[in-house]
């Protein structure tokens, strides 16, 4: 039985729905600026991953129709957050850390030090908008959006939670770029609003996507594998992963791509890595929303969204199917 995406939220410079992940990606549209989307209340003293979060998170459980006209969830003591990102108080703790050692911890800014706990993304969106169910922050390298939406599978699988709010962030920071040695850092956020068909029918939802696995290996072969256990049909398309550890997918991948893709030889890739180079954390929980837009756009099913999978790391993958096979 499918989980249900029933509520999708993207904050990305250029991307209005999300169709507009598949297309190419526009350099010069200007960035998401959170005061415009939300207005100027409870943004002060947010890092910018944290205000991305928020833009995401609300227009998810608005679309869900999770939210009262107060912007609070609808019984938010059963809704969960797990969120993504790598790099998003990094600026704030590489602050912090540079005025210790300049003077002392009496120096460091008190309305920083907040922002400095691993957890601070999460936990900001889950206080501002009162989501009190299960809590979880993921720092865990290319696969943390992969990995993300499966912990909020295994919560809604126990019953911990009846909808969980799944969501992936990365900022362009000065600390982002020179941690990662490239010259721009890729600047969004994602959120995905995940429910099982139970839940979605019984308050009348309307699926968006649906996910039907999830599988992590050491390599690309076995990740591929387990999703074919899933679904043993062929993928009609698939999210390829970046194993170039830079953020890009190498010219000619799904024809022969090291590490077992080479079973995807023919299936059309999305491209998705390669048009989002960067957005680590906040990739996987975007090819999921990407992958909605393709369903929206007469796309087939399935679809494999992939991270990970370099030469010296595991890989993690997703099927997803259009909503009408998973509702």
């Amino acid at each position: 039985m499918s989980t249900l995406v029933t509520g999708i939220g993207i904050a990305v410079a250029g991307v209005g729905a999300p169709g507009d992940l598949l297309r190419p990606r526009q350099p010069e549209s200007a960035p998401v600026e959170p005061r415009e989307r939300l207005g100027r209340k409870g943004l002060r003293y947010k890092d910018r991953a944290t205000q991305l979060s928020y833009c995401a998170a609300r227009d998810a459980l608005a679309e869900a129709r999770l939210l009262d006209d107060d912007g609070r969830a609808l019984h938010g003591d059963r809704i969960a957050v797990v969120a993504s990102s790598n790099y998003g108080n990094l600026d704030t703790i590489c602050r912090t850390v540079e005025t210790i050692a300049a003077e002392t911890a009496s120096a460091a800014s008190p309305m920083d030090l907040p922002n400095a706990s691993s957890n601070v993304l999460a936990s900001s969106v889950a206080i501002r908008f009162g989501l009190t169910g299960p809590n979880l922050m993921l720092c865990n390298g290319e696969t943390s959006g992969t990995d993300a939406v499966r912990w909020a599978l295994a919560l809604l699988g126990s019953g911990r939670a009846d909808q969980v709010l799944v969501l992936g962030a990365e900022p362009d920071t000065v600390a982002a770029r020179k941690l990662t040695g490239q010259d721009t850092a890729f600047d969004g956020a994602a959120a995905l609003l995940l429910e099982t068909q139970r839940t979605a029918a019984a308050r009348g939802a309307r699926a968006r996507a649906g996910i039907g696995g999830h599988a992590r290996g050491a390599g690309l072969a076995d990740c591929l594998a387990g999703l074919g256990s899933h679904d043993a049909r062929t993928p009609a398309a698939w999210q390829a992963p970046d194993t170039t550890g830079t953020g890009g997918v190498p010219d000619g991948v799904g024809t022969g791509m090291p590490d077992g893709a080479g079973v995807l030889d023919g299936v059309r890739d999305l491209g998705l890595a390669r048009q989002w180079r960067g957005a680590s954390g906040a990739l996987g929980v975007l090819q999921c929303a990407a992958s909605a837009g393709w369903f929206a756009a007469g796309g087939a099913s399935p679809v494999y969204a992939v991270t990970g999978g370099g030469t010296s790391g595991p890989a993690a993958g997703l099927v997803l199917v259009g909503p009408g096979e998973a509702g």
